[in-house]
């Protein structure tokens, strides 16, 4: 069972650090990220919260942490308020054969 465990937690830190890698490369891409590091960002949060987060994430650093926790919300797509949106476009007489 400890061999199973330590597998499942290797490979949910391969999959973190490989999301984190396509993350950045995203955000490397559309010019979010580049050489340049012109910005200091600081504010108070609970190092419990800075911890959790950088285990989840498997991140090392704080300047790791936010720059793959602000790569993602920058990058992040409108699904869910475009789903939302679309409440009630569908006619409720059509067969959608459920």
């Amino acid at each position: 069972m400890g061999a199973q465990i330590h597998t499942a937690t290797d490979s949910e830190a391969e999959v973190a650090l490989t999301r984190n890698k396509l993350v950045l490369d995203q955000a490397r891409a559309v010019g979010l990220l580049g050489s340049a590091k012109n910005t200091r960002l600081s504010g108070r949060v609970p190092s419990e919260l800075i911890d959790a987060a950088k285990r989840r994430a498997h991140v090392a650093s704080d300047t790791e942490l936010l720059e793959l926790a602000l790569s993602r919300l920058a990058l992040e797509d409108d699904f869910g308020a475009r789903l939302v949106k679309r409440k009630g476009s569908i006619p409720s007489d059509i067969d959608l054969g459920i």
